[in-house]
């Protein structure tokens, strides 16, 4: 199991490097620019502002700029007094190098040399901020909202697809269907706003909107909205392989053998039945943590859904490549951490 993992994480580099290579070129080649504005820049300001965010580059050294010289020094060349003044650029104590306008040179230089080093780079629109400082400032919010809604989606979801199944073609079973079709065909964005309206507005029962760090108030309307489609979509996964495993030959001999239903189902058939939906809980996740756009805007939320919106509206290119970076490498990690459960639940996987 632990050679498996090691070969699929060092397999996702190469995947995570072509996502972050796509998201960069489609950036960068789409209409407007970051200091795009109605009023026109002067010349020479626009100059020196694209020099400082290295716009000035030509595209594929914005992307990865590697310079020998600088790179021969940090694996042990000596920098002379002669290379500095040939080349324009101080050397700070810390062995870092400077040139006139204040600009790094550095060995591994561009976006993906800097990602390398850790470096997220600044925001472009958010001037005060790295990408870091925002993605470190938004993610807790999104990850509290988005893992309380699949927490609660997996469980109600379960029990209901487990309630469906052993009625089958009753009217339990074609009630709770009806119902999650409905939550599948209604988008969260239409039944957000109805749920305010009658919750919040009409009733008064809860707040329409903020976040107050987490409160278990503000928390109920985006969590319930986030976490409807997801009811839908388990409750019908985990009805249809309940049907499939309560068919198969291992739980009619486990009822045979006059075990109570209640330990038939749960030592049984629903760890089998569970099999589609680990597969299906990985991107799941990774999505409903990173993905909740809609509600954070709704409902006025701090999360990383408003940055990767306003980035992507403003074309703040390292935002938004920020964002994406980290949903890329969630859904990598959780679609890894899916496929585990699924060997440890159905014992005829095997990773060799």
């Amino acid at each position: 199991m632990l050679r498996y993992i090691v070969r699929r994480l060092l397999g996702s580099i190469p995947t995570l490097l072509i996502i972050i290579a796509m998201t960069f070129f489609m950036m960068r080649l789409a209409p407007g620019g970051p200091f795009d504005q109605e009023r026109r820049l002067p010349p020479e300001i626009e100059k020196n502002i694209k020099a400082a965010y290295d716009l000035d580059k030509p595209l594929l050294r914005q992307f990865l700029d590697i310079d020998p010289e600088v790179c021969s020094i940090r694996f042990g060349a000596t920098a002379t007094p002669e290379w500095l003044q040939k080349r324009g650029l101080t050397q700070t104590p810390e062995g870092k190098f400077f040139d006139g306008s204040g600009r790094e040179a550095r060995c591994l230089g561009g976006y993906l040399g800097k990602l390398l080093q850790g470096d997220f780079g600044p925001s472009f629109k958010y001037k005060d901020f790295t990408v870091a400082e925002l993605i470190a400032d938004g993610a807790p919010v999104s990850l509290r909202l988005g893992s309380t809604a699949i927490i609660l989606a997996t469980i109600i979801g379960m029990l209901l697809g487990t309630f469906a199944a052993l009625r089958q073609n009753r009217w339990p079973d074609y009630s709770t269907m009806t119902l999650a079709m409905l939550g599948i065909t209604i988008p969260s964005f239409v039944m957000a706003p109805i749920l305010t309206l009658i919750l919040g507005v009409y009733l008064g029962w809860l707040p329409v909107a903020g976040w107050e760090d987490g409160a278990f108030r503000n928390m109920i309307l985006p969590v319930i909205g986030l976490a409807l489609p997801q009811i839908a979509v388990i409750s019908r996964l985990t009805r249809g392989g309940m049907i499939e495993v309560l068919r198969s030959n291992y739980v009619r001999t486990a009822r045979a053998k006059g075990l109570p239903e209640r330990l038939v189902i749960t030592r049984h058939a629903l760890r089998s039945a569970l099999l589609p939906l680990v597969s299906y809980l990985g991107p799941a996740t990774a999505g409903i943590v990173t993905g909740s756009l809609v509600m954070e805007q709704i409902y006025g939320l701090p999360g990383i859904g408003r940055y990767f919106i306003n980035g992507a509206l403003q074309r703040d290119y390292t935002l938004v490549m920020g964002v994406v970076i980290l949903y890329a490498t969630l859904v990598i990690m959780l679609n890894l951490v899916a496929d585990v459960i699924y060997g440890v639940l159905d014992p005829k996987v095997r990773y060799d």
